[in-house]
């Protein structure tokens, strides 16, 4: 049930939901019933999985950007945009950040980003950012 919570809070966070998931994972360490590898891997799996939806939901931009409900202003994704065509795909090893990583992985698919160089990167860039959490709770940095 723990790996679930977890899975569903990193998928829910990297979408553009207002969610965090470093307090699940944070939380579960901490319980240390849990396996720190596979909790890692199931929160990397989930938020790259919830990027995989914002890279979808930017092929399909046009149709959407102006509903009322788009969860994206119009300043973060002018924002994304230019971060993006300046540094191209390298621009998604910055997908972990807050506020513009989730702008950037939706405007990765507006931009027609081959989809598996976009998982790639961020799944590294997702990945090492849990990493970087994990090494800080064990007090290496």
């Amino acid at each position: 049930m723990a790996y679930l919570l977890l899975f569903f809070s990193a998928f829910g966070a990297a979408t553009l939901l207002p969610l965090q998931s470093e307090a699940v994972l944070l939380g579960l360490l901490v319980q240390t019933q849990h396996s720190a590898y596979l909790l890692l891997v199931v929160a990397t799996i989930g938020n790259v999985l919830g990027s995989c939806v914002n890279w979808y939901l930017g092929l399909k931009i046009e149709q959407f950007k102006d509903k009322k409900w788009f969860p994206v202003s119009e300043k973060n994704m002018l924002k994304a945009e230019k971060i993006y065509q300046k540094y191209g795909f390298w621009s998604l090893l910055l997908s972990w950040t807050p506020i513009i990583g989730d702008p950037i992985t939706l405007i990765a698919g507006l931009m027609k980003e081959n989809f598996w160089r976009f998982l790639l990167i961020v799944t590294i860039a997702k990945g090492g950012r849990y990493a970087f959490i994990y090494l800080v709770y064990i007090g290496l940095f």
